[in-house]
């Protein structure tokens, strides 16, 4: 088995913290982005997507997409549980988690591969040549802002958002908020609840995995 990332990358971060609540080790082989090397052959015939991550399994299966991994690795080992132990956990934990996607993660990779020069003609990942559109960066920033102030309110009097426990819920949202430090969008410290709950997955060991 072998996990291709990039350990500072959106998606393959929250697999990694992920993988490090339930205290899953996998091998793992480096893609350097930065470098282009998602476009060399050898990854493509990994991923013809040219998207990471990207989990191959020993008998040749290559799983992509973050939210699908995460599903497979709660399969193998189902606690401690992040992704729901009855079916109105499952559901719930979905709902949020894609809420999470909606407002977190796309506002900012809109604002990061429409604003970043270095993306200048793949402003959306998968090779796909397309053209960077500005006005989509900077409708990115502003819903990075009404992003912070949503999740705000979904936190009052809650510690976590979908159920009493940190779920996968939780981590797409703080590895969209502190992605979003890429684009000058860090976490208002206005905000009470979102402070509270951003500052305590900060302290564990999983954010730093």
């Amino acid at each position: 088995m072998k996990l291709y990332q990039m350990g500072l990358a959106p998606n393959p971060r929250r697999l990694n913290m992920f993988l490090s609540e339930k205290g899953i080790e996998v091998p793992k082989v480096e893609v350097d982005t930065r470098k282009r090397e998602q476009f060399d052959d050898a990854f493509i015939k990994i991923n013809p997507m040219r998207q990471i991550p990207a989990l191959e399994l020993d008998d040749g299966t290559v799983l992509t997409e973050s939210v699908a991994i995460c599903h497979y690795f709660e399969g193998l080992h189902p606690e401690p549980n992040l992704l729901g132990r009855t079916p109105l956990e499952v559901a719930t934990i979905m709902m949020w988690e894609r809420r999470m996607e909606q407002h977190g993660i796309m506002p900012v990779a809109d604002a990061f591969r429409n604003g970043n020069p270095f993306y200048e003609g793949q402003a959306v990942s998968g090779g796909r040549p397309l053209p960077q559109i500005p006005e989509l960066a900077e409708r990115g920033l502003a819903r990075i802002d009404h992003f912070y102030e949503l999740l705000d309110g979904f936190l009052e009097g809650k510690e976590w958002l979908a159920t009493d426990r940190i779920t996968l819920a939780d981590i797409t949202a703080f590895v969209a908020a502190d992605f979003a430090k890429v684009v000058g969008k860090r976490p208002p410290e206005n905000l009470p609840n979102l402070t509270r709950w951003y500052s305590a997955i900060k302290e564990r060991p999983s954010a730093k995995a």
